[in-house]
């Protein structure tokens, strides 16, 4: 696996349901035919995620329906929207097998080979937060779960539900974080009781069988310190055992690790607790700080987080979209957009594509819904993505070295050159990237620091992997000045010689 993978995301749903339309029948994971995953492989991708393998119920579902500001949402979002658009959240998890909609165990486990045969591994969801309210513990291991009290449900109705169970009635917390209204279709799992942890443990064991890692849901909500300010003495065990305030996740993870030595843990994560999270097991985390920088099109921002330690970036999850952000061509405006992704991909970490970013789709759907309106290709998107695919797949970018570079004024007085983001790759074989990007809304111009001391009386040839451009330089004008470069608003070079 390279130092720098890529991963593309699907919705496992949607996307069966329109194959299923295609087909003219139901689809399973083993009708997903083999040219798509052919097509996965050879744009370069390391990981496939398939979001929302795993079974839900019907409680789930009839939350689902029954809350008014997300039915305006599905009415909104889809045409011709009824009922049996509704599947329920993907995230309300009643167990961790394959959803009895998507086939057979046997199918999952052929789709893992198939992806083996083409050098793809399998990435798959682990919610740790909570299950769905008619997840069989909630029957079986009440325990497991958060309680709350009579005067906490007629307080906050919203974040507490009652539930009959074998024990007698009880009152359960909805899963939360501590900012926000709980998540009326989910029941929140007690991270200080030392039986629930085992058994959670264990779930992850069985996952490390299955597939080949995980993107853990709202990871840090489980750290004791979020977890206990969140539920405070709630969370002391109702029966009796004693608490445990010890982090979940490093001995978790390593126990997986040391099951299946190349399995891979990604976190979403947010609050600054990337470090955290990384320090306690996971290979990557969510850089959420970089997209939101890049929306609000701030490029000295964008440098400032990028001169972060490189342990640090090389394991960050960069993206421009995912299920639960806008659609990047929604968000972004088309030029703007080209110029975040060739900032957000061509820097180290994860690379990080959701299925319909590459054809431009604008409408984000919710996670509640099993189908999609239909969106025509955008092909200027289209074409620019697979340019930049293509670069991805260099030797210096997946193994590399990386390095941020200077950036200076082109002339006195001319302030533009704050627009830019300079960067350059290198390989153990001598190949060499380097890339520009005028992230501003103006034609600007800069000196860019040149990287490479071996061009010393020599001729330059500056060939950009993005479009037709060549340029001829002396290589001691380079290292004396720096690279000069003139770009539109949202411009980018992508230089390789």
């Amino acid at each position: 696996m390279p130092l720098y993978p890529s991963l593309y995301q699907i919705n496992t749903r949607v996307w069966l349901q329109e194959l299923a339309d295609r087909l003219g029948r139901a689809a399973t994971l083993a009708d997903i035919p083999d040219p798509f995953l052919d097509q996965v492989a050879a744009q370069g991708f390391d990981y496939v995620w398939f979001l929302g393998l795993w079974q839900t119920g019907q409680a789930g579902r009839q939350v689902s329906l029954s809350h008014p500001e997300w039915l305006r949402e599905f009415e909104a979002t889809l045409p011709g929207f009824t009922e049996a658009d509704v599947s329920g959240s993907p995230f309300a998890v009643t167990g961790y097998t394959l959803h009895q909609d998507f086939g057979r165990e046997a199918d999952l486990l052929g789709l893992k080979e198939r992806l083996k045969a083409r050098g793809l591994k399998l990435l798959v969801d682990f919610v740790p937060n909570h299950t769905a309210p008619d997840h069989p513990w909630v029957a079986q291991h009440p325990e497991f779960y958060v309680h709350g009290s009579e005067a906490d449900l007629e307080r906050e109705p919203h974040n507490y539900r009652r539930v009959e169970t074998p024990s007698g009635s009880l009152i359960l917390a909805c899963g939360r974080d501590p900012y926000f209204a709980g998540w009326p279709d989910t029941f929140q799992l007690n991270y200080r009781h030392p039986g629930f942890r085992e058994a959670m443990a264990q779930e992850l064991l069985k996952l490390a069988e299955i597939a080949d890692g995980v993107r853990c849901d709202m990871a840090m909500l489980i750290l004791p310190e979020i977890f206990q300010r969140t539920w405070g003495e709630r969370s002391l065990p109702t029966d009796g055992s004693p608490p445990v305030d010890e982090p979940f996740w490093p001995e978790t993870i390593g126990r997986v690790k040391a099951k299946n030595p190349g399995f891979i843990f990604m976190a979403e994560v947010y609050w600054d607790l990337e470090w955290t999270l990384m320090q306690q097991g996971f290979d990557y985390c969510y850089d959420k700080k970089l997209y939101d920088r890049l929306l609000s099109k701030d490029a000295a921002e964008v440098r400032g987080h990028l001169w972060a330690d490189p342990a640090y970036q090389n394991r960050l999850a960069r993206f421009m979209e995912n299920h639960d952000e806008p659609r990047a061509a929604h968000d972004f405006p088309n030029l703007v957009h080209q110029g975040a992704a060739v900032i957000t991909y061509l820097t180290p970490g994860l690379r990080f594509f959701h299925e319909g970013q590459l054809e431009g789709r604008r409408v984000k759907v919710s996670m509640h819904l099993g189908r999609r309106p239909e969106e025509p290709v955008d092909l200027v998107l289209w074409e620019f993505y697979q340019k930049l695919l293509d670069c991805l797949k260099r030797p210096e970018v997946r193994q590399g070295r990386w390095q941020l570079l200077e950036i200076r004024p082109a002339w006195d007085g001319n302030p533009t050159w704050e627009h830019f983001v300079a960067y350059a790759w290198e390989g153990e074989a001598g190949q060499r990237l380097l890339v520009t990007v005028n992230y501003g809304p103006t034609q600007g111009q800069c000196h860019v620091a040149w990287p490479f001391g071996d061009i010393k009386g020599e001729q330059v040839t500056l060939k950009d992997l993005m479009s037709e451009a060549r340029y001829e330089w002396e290589g001691d004008a380079l290292l004396y000045r720096g690279l000069y470069v003139d770009l539109p608003a949202w411009g980018f070079h992508v230089f390789a010689w």
